[in-house]
């Protein structure tokens, strides 16, 4: 994981460490879920991400401390990743980004002229 200098504002430092089209996704399903999950549950509930897309993803978070991974030696083996205390600290905003989206997602959507 590439090293990440401070910015001076927080919004900048936020979007520079929890990155990409799937991090808040991703991020979001660990923290409802609220349990271990193992990487095949969590690409089904993902919907169209990619095995290697969400490696990425679970990698740079487990780095971040805010998601473990635990390795059962077992065939097949199998791996499960949790939410930390730290993970979850971001529940309340991004329930309120999930809030925020549900209420104006109609008049968001009915204004992108440039995903068309």
């Amino acid at each position: 994981m590439k090293k990440i200098l401070p910015s001076q504002c927080p919004m900048v430092d936020f979007v520079n460490i929890i990155s990409g089209k799937w991090a808040i996704p991703v991020l979001y399903r660990l923290i409802i879920t609220n349990d271990a999950v193992r990487f095949g549950v969590l690409q089904r509930a993902m919907g169209t991400i990619t095995q290697k897309e969400l490696t990425k993803q679970l990698r740079s978070f487990e780095a971040l401390g805010i998601v473990t991974r635990k390795i059962f030696s077992e065939m097949p083996l199998r791996v499960e990743y949790q939410i930390t205390e730290l993970g979850k600290t971001l529940k309340p905003t991004l329930d309120s980004l999930a809030s925020w989206m549900n209420e104006h997602r109609e008049e968001l959507l009915d204004h992108d002229k440039y995903s068309k």
